[in-house]
């Protein structure tokens, strides 16, 4: 609570001229945290091995886009964020059983993990027997991070570095990479980016876990939550709110609605074609590849009626030198964090069981951690055409069992 009240502060420290955010010693008592992040990027320090460093006062003139990162970070150095993390069975069994099933490339190896949150993976690749494994956090969680690898004793194996990977200075070139950087549709938060870049400090030959990761798209038809969403506007076609009439903002309600993906989860019967996939070789693509991602697609309809909208879910695979694990959050596996999304289009689409629905998903990145969802959709036997402009930042979670 007190980090939100300072948040709060913007004006007052404007006019006292302390910019838009002030990091008093001792702010966060809650975790005992010296300077974060932003202090060494602010004095161009690289990140360091962690150590105890002495808090002091610093001042930071933020950007938006430094605004949100700040938040973002802050939002991933809380306990209760990491236990939800945690709390997901699939996700953690699977990153161990593809550790621990490809042994072989976790012993007596130099490991990294890029973004460690808790450091987690760090276990897993000690538990299979690797001789060193550097943990890199860019959030204050990194503090904790370190107390539970002194609690666990495993100081000797698992060093954490507070700061951005692209910042972190290692004594030494890796093995294998390890690292957790899926968001909703695969590729929010941007993280991939950081994972990809890490591949600098990997040895020819080295492996990388994930390896590969496919986005999935297909279309549905679902009448109910067409007219649910529309109707969650319905608070602005009143036309006497306190004597005020504010049906003149409904239009405006509804557009702003209807660019929000529905992260929630469905039944496979809605789906009306094969989905289609993505790849990213996440051994070869290149960085500037994830700032704009196009997927073309071509459906043809198993059933008549009318689309809706389009169904995202992605699949990654840990392609290890003994075994190939895959971990797919399709609707027809067991429910994870990340659910599935799915994208409205501005009007429904009719067509007719094997006419054929054809047209583009562009994922343009944008400076707030996310991607900007353009979909375009042509029934190409009657030319009737939808689409449709979506913010991957701002997603409505429908279903109470979704959680950031």
């Amino acid at each position: 609570m007190q980090n939100f009240q300072r948040l709060l502060k913007t004006e007052e420290n404007e006019e006292n001229g302390k910019g838009w955010i002030e990091v008093h010693q001792g702010g966060n008592k809650d975790a005992e945290r010296g300077p974060t992040m932003f202090n060494k990027r602010i004095e161009k320090n690289p990140a360091q091995c962690y150590q105890v460093t002495e808090p002091r006062i610093l001042t930071l003139n933020l950007t938006l886009e430094h605004r949100l990162i700040f938040l973002c970070l802050q939002f991933h150095s809380c306990l209760t964020q990491q236990q939800s993390l945690l709390q997901d069975y699939l996700r953690n069994a699977t990153y161990q059983k593809a550790i621990l099933v490809n042994e072989a490339d976790f012993r007596d190896k130099v490991v990294l993990d890029v973004g460690c949150g808790s450091g987690i993976l760090s276990f897993f690749a000690v538990q299979a027997g690797a001789a060193r494994v550097y943990a890199v956090e860019s959030s204050p969680m990194a503090k904790y991070t370190q107390i539970l690898v002194e609690d666990n004793r495993l100081s000797e194996h698992i060093r954490v570095f507070e700061g951005e990977v692209e910042q972190v200075n290692l004594p030494d070139m890796v093995d294998v990479i390890i690292s957790e950087p899926m968001g909703y549709m695969l590729v929010n938060e941007r993280l991939m980016e950081n994972f990809l870049f890490a591949r600098r400090w990997l040895k020819p030959n080295g492996v990388m876990f994930p390896s590969y990761g496919d986005i999935h798209v297909a279309p549905f038809s679902d009448d109910q939550l067409y007219f649910e969403h529309y109707a969650r506007a319905n608070f602005w076609s009143q036309r006497s709110f306190y004597g005020v009439n504010l049906s003149a903002l409904h239009n405006a309600a509804v557009e702003e609605l209807f660019r929000q993906p529905i992260v929630d989860t469905f039944d496979v019967h809605i789906l009306m074609a094969r989905s289609v996939k993505h790849c990213i070789n996440f051994m070869e693509a290149k960085e500037e590849d994830l700032l704009r991602i196009e997927i073309p697609f071509v459906f043809t309809l198993l059933q008549s009626g009318l689309i809706h909208g389009l169904a995202f879910w992605f699949d990654v695979a840990y392609l290890g030198s003994k075994a190939t694990v895959w971990f797919s959050t399709a609707p027809t596996e067991p429910l994870t964090r990340w659910s599935q999304v799915r994208c409205l289009l501005q009007t429904p689409l009719f067509a007719k069981l094997g006419q054929t629905l054809s047209g583009t998903v562009q994922l343009a990145a944008n400076n707030r951690q996310s991607y900007d969802i353009h979909i375009t959709a042509t029934v190409d036997q009657s030319g009737f055409r939808s689409g449709n402009i979506l913010d991957l930042k701002n997603p409505f979670f429908r279903s109470l069992l979704c959680t950031l």
